[in-house]
């Protein structure tokens, strides 16, 4: 009949099947981070190595005439798993800052999961359990069907040369995109096989580790007298600060340095009123946004850890440290840890005298989340048990990381004026532990309370130093890492800040040849990296000199809040 309406081609709803099924499955490869955050987005670029699994596919139902359901669900399993690879690929330099590290990242997911549980109420938990589960069988489901469609449009007598041609023009446009320069990719999405080959690598690494000489190379002598810390009142007690999360950000964002000025200033006040004052530099840590542990490493022993399997192979040497070279010279050495909650059998490599972690320091106050004990509680703690000023002691060398700055920074407990030199669980009452929980945890705009706990942070500092001390103390405060990328932002570098804080204006003076600025605010350009502080603390603590200087007025001066653009 005249009327009647022609019948489609026969090929529009294969096309159709074919390419809805293409799509998911590509959708799945190629997705991007929605910055800042944990989310995804969908962009318009082609898997590249979905097209040649494609062909793979074809392949094989040409040689099978079918894929049968059990190969459909392996592949559907094996798919899903790359689908975590490239999460983890691309959401990682999002939220640490840096490339993800499926070995030791890995090592650490439990300690995440504890400190989510902590952090999170019981109904939550259970639900994103729940939520999690129901997802990924669903996501299972989706893509063993559509790699099933697939197979089904792909069962033909013959292969069809345009789908052919396709996958070869696709394979001379690939070869002409460099894999792994962001800035050049046009409609490709960055592969995921140099991400497992990296992983690999890593792995292997270290299954046949190299010895430490041959891959840490030297670091410095540690062969020096320490009379550079020899004062009128005798030798000084020396408190290495490691600053959680404390980056040269806050100094660089403008927004952020903003929101601290009035802190600083306190700090400032407080550092000249105890009869000290304060220099500072900034040096590029071996890690961002997480890894504590690695800068820790870098500074005690001197040493470049910017690789975690440097880091396995330092522990396990006999390396001279910062810690057997205080012991050296008569100093009781201290490693006071409230973040380490299990046995550390590598620290021994330290050789600290006494190594306090969270169960050790008496802390009989209310808990604040996972990192149960605030940071002026264990401050107060350190005080009365190592540093009271007695005059028949042996000087002392103490390293604190602190914890309260630490990512999520919730709960972040109340300050307590004071109560840098108190302790005992009448320091908080329960209200105050009860409403630190119930502050709301904000993930979507973790800056806020980022700033908050740097504002607490700088808090409990000027009240311990607003103290007029009966022993000497050489204080330095150096963060450990910048935030993570979800407070710090995008392309930003890995410097930190480091203050020296001290009575001793000739210490302080030697350090002002060799990269620090007076006050607070860091210069904007980076001493080195963090090894390269650990040679600059060594030569000034082992320098003698006199402790008038002439001229030196300059050191004293109020610190300057206005914060630097650059870095």
């Amino acid at each position: 009949m005249s009327g009647a309406r022609a019948a489609p081609p026969r090929w529009l709803p294969w096309l159709l099947r074919f390419g809805l099924a293409f799509a998911l499955l590509n959708a799945l490869w190629t997705f991007e981070n929605r910055w800042p955050g944990f989310g995804v987005r969908t962009m318009p670029r082609l898997s590249f190595e979905l097209c040649l699994a494609v062909v793979a596919l074809m392949g094989w139902v040409l040689w099978r005439g079918r894929l049968s359901a059990r190969a459909a669900t392996a592949l559907s399993l094996g798919f899903v798993f790359l689908v975590l690879v490239r999460y983890a690929d691309v959401t990682a330099p999002a939220v640490l800052g840096r490339p993800v590290n499926v070995y030791w990242d890995g090592r650490h997911a439990a300690e995440l999961l504890r400190l989510a549980a902590q952090t999170l109420p019981a109904w939550q938990l259970l639900g994103l359990a729940l939520a999690l589960l129901l997802g990924a069988v669903l996501l299972v489901g989706l893509v063993r069907h559509a790699i099933l469609v697939l197979a089904r449009c792909l069962a033909w007598e013959r292969p069809r040369p345009w789908l052919l041609a396709a996958v070869a023009a696709c394979t001379l446009s690939f070869a002409a995109y460099v894999p792994g320069e962001r800035d050049t990719r046009w409609f490709f999405s960055l592969p995921l096989t140099p991400t497992l080959v990296h992983q690999g690598q890593l792995l292997a690494r270290v299954a046949r580790p190299a010895s430490a000489e041959s891959v840490l190379g030297a670091g410095p002598a540690f062969d020096g007298d320490l009379s550079g810390l020899m004062g009128p009142r005798g030798p000084a007690d020396v408190l290495l600060v490691f600053a959680e999360s404390y980056g040269t950000v806050s100094f660089d964002r403008p927004e952020q340095a903003a929101g601290l000025v009035a802190a600083r200033a306190a700090l400032d006040g407080a550092i000249h009123a105890g009869g000290r004052t304060v220099v500072s530099a900034r040096v590029t840590a071996p890690t961002f946004g997480g890894a504590s542990w690695l800068s820790h490493a870098a500074l005690l022993a001197g040493v470049d850890t910017s690789d975690p399997g440097d880091h396995d192979l330092l522990l396990a040497s006999d390396r001279p440290t910062l810690v057997r070279h205080f012991a050296r010279h008569g100093y009781r050495t201290v490693g006071w840890m409230p973040g380490l909650k299990r046995p550390w059998p590598e620290g021994a490599f330290y050789g600290f005298d006494r190594l306090a972690k969270d169960a050790d320091m008496g802390y009989t106050g209310p808990d604040f989340g996972y990192w149960r004990i605030p940071d002026q509680a264990a401050l107060a703690l350190l005080h009365t048990q190592e540093l009271a000023p007695t005059t028949d002691r042996a000087p002392r060398f103490v390293v604190f990381p602190t914890t309260s700055t630490h990512a999520p920074f919730h709960p972040l407990a109340p300050f307590v004026p004071g109560g840098s030199l108190r302790t005992g669980p009448q320091t908080y009452g329960a209200a105050q532990a009860l409403a630190a929980q119930a502050a709301p945890l904000a993930v979507r705009e973790p800056l806020p309370p980022y700033l908050e706990s740097l504002r607490y942070q700088h808090a409990w500092l000027a009240d311990y130093l607003k103290q007029r001390s009966a022993r000497p103390l050489v204080m330095v405060v150096v963060g450990d890492h910048q935030p993570p990328a979800l407070v710090s932002g995008p392309a930003v570098s890995w410097d930190v800040p480091v203050h020296v804080i001290s009575e001793d204006r000739a210490l302080l003076q030697r350090l002002l040849g060799n990269g620090f600025a007076p006050g607070l605010t860091p210069p904007a350009e980076a001493l080195g990296p963090m090894q390269r502080l650990t040679e600059v603390l060594l030569a000034v603590f082992n320098a003698p000199g006199a402790h008038e200087v002439q001229g030196f007025e300059h050191v004293g001066a109020p610190a300057s809040s206005a914060p630097h653009t650059g870095s």
